[in-house]
Parts: C-alpha cells; structure tokens; sequence
C-alpha cells in the first residue's frame, strides 16, 4: 500500500511510520523540521531497507506548505491508499487566560491541516473507489478537560471534520477513522517525572492503526478511543 502520515518525525507519526513500513508498505511522510524528517526517514531506510520511505520538510499549519506536500506526494505516489493526519500541536490553558491568538494557531495546525490535505487528496481517493483516512484526534475531543482550552476546541473539531467526512464519503467506499489517544509517552513527556509504565506508548496507537486498516472492504472501525489502563492523567 502505499501511505502518507503528516508529523511523522515523532511520536505517534513515528510509530505508525515504523508500523507500516514494518509490513513493506511505501511511505511518504512530512514534518516542519527538515532534520528531523530526513533522520526519520532514513532510520526506516535502515531498518527495513526493502521499503520505500520518502519525506518532505512542511508546515502544514501553512496552506501553501500543505498544497506543495499534496502536489508532491501525488505526483511521486499516485494512487493513496491510507492518509494519516497527525500533524498537530498542544498547547494548554484556559479560554479565559491563554494567549490572544492561540485559538486560531491551534486550529490552523490541529484542523485546517487535515482539512486542506484530506481535500487535496480526495479526487483521487474516489476516483479509485478506496482508501482509508485516519485522523488522530483525542481523547480531548470527546470531553472537556481543565487547561484543555483551544487545543480541546481544535480537537472537537476535527472529530466534526471526521464525523462529517465518513458520512461523505461511504458511497465512495473510502473509510474515515478518529483516532482518540489518550496520554502517550513521548518527548512531550520526557523530564515530567512521569513513569513511562503508567502510560500508553505510541506503538500501541500505531499497531491499532494498522490493524483497522486491513480490515475487509466490508468493515470499517469509525472510531478508535485508547486510554491508559489505569486511566486518564
């Protein structure tokens, strides 16, 4: 298959890069640090060095940035079959007190993001009658939480954009999955004093990913919602 994921570079993209390429599939992949992307793509390189990894530096809060990446990725890739978008940021605070301006940072990122790539993409998705589109939303966007803020906002919204975006497309038989992690250990949680053993580690995300997007063309698993076993944080 071949595979897209946005905010590949770390985490969650990590893990499901990792994932997909672990089963031979070819991966275009994009994050805004053009290091970090590179080093990402070739530790796949090296670690499955049958498989097709190619990346990208782009800022998807960027319309123009998510325009070239789309361009770029179906010009080399063709045919998408699976569309990741986890291109995304977190900031905390309340309505009240955060920052002017952090709704609209976080929106651009969080949702806008999925929403102009996901339209990029799609004349080629229902032109083949297939794919699968999984957007990481969060356990944010299915109750609200004190410091949740705009980033609770952007994630009700994407579940919205998704919610809307599988009713759409069923006629097309091209499948549209929220993703709602829970806490995740990763950089964001390094130095937290945090014990990694009490949260949920990325590769569970991803293998849960994976495993919803091999499922016959007759299923699809419209939401996935993963917690901590011993619950939230």
């Amino acid at each position: 298959m071949k595979i897209i994921i946005t905010g590949a570079s770390k985490g969650i993209g990590r893990a499901v890069a990792d994932a997909y390429a672990g089963e031979g599939n070819e991966l275009w992949i994009c994050a805004r640090n053009e290091a970090s992307v590179t080093e990402t793509a070739k530790a796949l390189k090296t670690k499955y060095p049958w498989v097709d990894v190619r990346s990208m530096a782009a800022d998807l809060s960027v319309r123009a940035d998510v325009e070239r990446f789309a361009k770029w990725a179906q010009d080399e890739a063709g045919q998408i079959d699976v569309l990741v978008n986890n291109a995304g940021r977190f900031l905390p605070g309340s309505i009240a007190a955060e920052p002017e301006g952090t709704l609209e940072e976080l929106l651009q990122t969080n949702l806008y993001s999925a929403y102009h790539l996901t339209r990029a993409l799609l004349p080629g998705m229902i032109g083949a009658g297939k794919g699968h589109i999984f957007n990481i939303c969060s356990i944010a966007a299915l109750q609200a939480y004190d410091n949740g803020g705009s980033y609770s906002i952007s994630k009700f919204a994407l579940l919205g954009f998704s919610k809307n975006l599988r009713e759409e497309l069923k006629p097309h038989n091209i499948k549209v999955t929220a993703v709602h992690p829970g806490a995740v250990y990763t950089a964001s949680w390094a130095g937290s004093g945090v014990d990694p053993e009490r949260i949920m580690a990325a590769d569970d995300i991803a293998r849960m990913i994976l495993a919803a997007s091999k499922l016959s063309p007759r299923a699809v698993v419209e939401e996935i919602v993963m917690r901590p076993q011993l619950g939230d944080l």
